[in-house]
């Protein structure tokens, strides 16, 4: 079961190159487990990209799948390195038993949640019983990753979104009329001038908060800083501003509603106010990253200092 890979030059280098030939290397090994894997879930891959994953709450599924094959890729040869030679793990049979059964249920009882979940049980299994523990410890957080694209229950969902829904009106309600706009809110329902919003659960913040997480996440994974201050402060600030970026979207939909029409607030001006979202988001990110930082290296400097006047 070895690929014949070594985990000599390719585990040192991290390009694309050696990559590429590890890929390579190991294709006669893992072809027909490929081949097994996609006409398994071609199906539901399928349904995904003809219905959740080209919808609003669930358009973040083929993002955070994608971005965890290109960390699988990226780590590959750092996997072969650690398991080589393969051993087979007996953990990886009952986790395939488990993935399957609940492919099975999802599948026939159209449980999008068990559907997407078996794909990450039964890649993991595989994985398990081809290369061992040792290539599942490499490779843990592209794993842990792909669980952000598996949608909550209903009921987790709704319970959490109305006061994210309550919240986000309330701030964009009291900004805009500090700001002097004629705006009054009812629940979750905005009027302004002769228009009135009603802040969606698309808007809530929900869906977007795990997506921030997720991309959060994926950007540490990528920085790897020495600091876990920067890295778990990163981390908590993902909330504040997955909730500012949807307050300022709120915003942009509405005073683009009030002066432009209800038409131009639902058109193509409501993706628009999705893009600046993300870019809010992004920016507010990279802030708080610097700031972080910044923060890290003034407490390094005063160290010495405290250090010579102590002696």
């Amino acid at each position: 079961m070895d690929s014949g890979v070594r985990p000599g030059p390719i585990a040192q280098h991290g390009n694309v190159a050696p990559s590429l030939r590890g890929l390579r290397a190991a294709l006669p090994e893992w072809w027909p487990v490929l081949a097994g894997l996609a006409l398994l879930f071609g199906p539901t891959f399928y349904s995904l990209f003809t219905g959740a994953w080209i919808g609003e709450e669930q358009g973040h599924g083929p993002i955070i799948y994608g971005l965890a094959l290109w960390l699988i890729y990226r780590k590959w040869p750092a996997m072969l390195a650690a398991s080589t030679p393969p051993r087979a793990s007996w953990a990886g049979w009952p986790v395939l038993a488990l993935g399957l059964a609940c492919y099975l249920l999802g599948r026939s009882q159209k449980i999008l949640m068990l559907e997407i979940a078996a794909i990450i049980l039964v890649m993991a299994a595989v994985l398990l019983v081809k290369r061992g523990a040792p290539a599942l410890r490499v490779l843990w957080f592209p794993f842990f990753f792909m669980l952000f694209m598996v949608p909550l229950p209903a009921e987790v969902v709704a319970a959490l979104t109305m006061p994210m829904k309550m919240a986000v009106s309330w701030a964009t309600e009291h900004i805009l009329f500090f700001l002097g706009y004629p705006i009054s809110r009812s629940g979750v329902i905005l009027q302004i001038g002769q228009y009135q919003l009603l802040v969606a659960d698309a808007c809530a913040g929900l869906q977007t908060l795990l997506t921030l997480e997720a991309l959060g996440l994926f950007y540490l994974n990528l920085m790897r800083h020495p600091s876990a201050f920067r890295n778990i402060g990163l981390a908590i600030f993902i909330v504040p501003i997955s909730f500012s970026a949807n307050v300022i979207r709120v915003i942009v939909l509405t005073l683009v509603t009030y002066y432009l029409g209800d038409a131009a607030g639902q058109g193509f001006l409501h993706g628009f106010a999705g893009m600046v979202l993300f870019i809010t988001a992004l920016v507010l990110i990279l802030a708080i990253d610097s700031a972080l930082q910044w923060h890290i290296r003034r407490r390094a400097q005063r160290t010495p200092l405290r250090t010579k006047e102590a002696a």
